[in-house]
């Protein structure tokens, strides 16, 4: 039976990073000491409000059985091929007891802030209707290949970031039907817009930075320490 406003959390933590230039996947590479995973887990672990945390991992992921507990409602699930497909499975994985709500995070975003995730829970439920968090874009967009062609308004554009949050049986069927129909799917948002269902922009910081590259890593390193110190006062 789902309970009402029940949130679970699902992290697509299967790919293998390969920008990162590194053997290992960058979800286990090291940011202060800790995985970048284990980050992201105790991040998500502050939230009460969650059941269950459904990480998404490829059966053949030799590190995750590796790392300390972070918390007992963290769960293993089986990841896919591409995130919609760990995602999806991920929301199989909860058919039996479903929630509400799902709270879909990415593995490499160890920086959000709680508070903008809580903000998002909060607005989402009270409109009882999806949303993502995202910033406002602050560069100058240009459209192109070899040269600049067009100077793109930013006005109403946004940067998606996550956590997503989305009610579990419209994520489900978006992804499904989306899926079969070979439409490309690059977050669960995409998902939910092209199954015409509404979903809010909710104002979150930019230093929630999903980490891609080596230069992010370094980059995580600074904003990590800086938000620790932000605590700490």
């Amino acid at each position: 039976m789902t309970t009402k406003n029940s949130i679970a959390a699902i992290v697509p933590a299967a790919g293998v990073g390969s920008r990162m230039q590194h053997n290992a996947p960058k979800q286990y590479i090291k940011l202060a000491g800790k995985t970048i995973l284990e980050h992201t887990l105790a991040k998500l672990s502050q939230l009460p409000q969650l059941s269950r945390i459904v990480v998404a991992i490829s059966d053949t992921d030799p590190y995750f059985d590796e790392l300390p507990q972070i918390d007992s409602r963290v769960i293993r699930a089986s990841g896919g091929k591409e995130r919609a497909d760990s995602v999806l499975n991920s929301l199989f994985f909860l058919e039996a007891n479903p929630p509400q709500w799902v709270l879909v995070h990415d593995a490499a975003r160890p920086l959000v802030n709680i508070d903008d995730i809580n903000t998002l829970i909060n607005e989402c439920i009270k409109a009882n209707e999806g949303g993502i968090l995202a910033s406002k874009v602050k560069d100058t967009i240009k459209r192109g290949h070899t040269y600049s062609e067009q100077t793109v308004p930013r006005d109403d554009l946004w940067q998606a970031l996550t956590p997503q949050l989305f009610k579990y049986d419209e994520l489900k069927s978006a992804l499904q039907n989306a899926l079969v129909n070979g439409v490309t799917i690059t977050d669960e948002a995409s998902a939910i817009e092209w199954a015409n269902k509404p979903v809010k922009l909710i104002a979150g910081r930019s230093d929630n930075i999903k980490i891609t590259t080596p230069e992010d890593l370094d980059l995580a390193g600074f904003l990590l320490n800086k938000q620790q110190n932000e605590s700490a006062v």
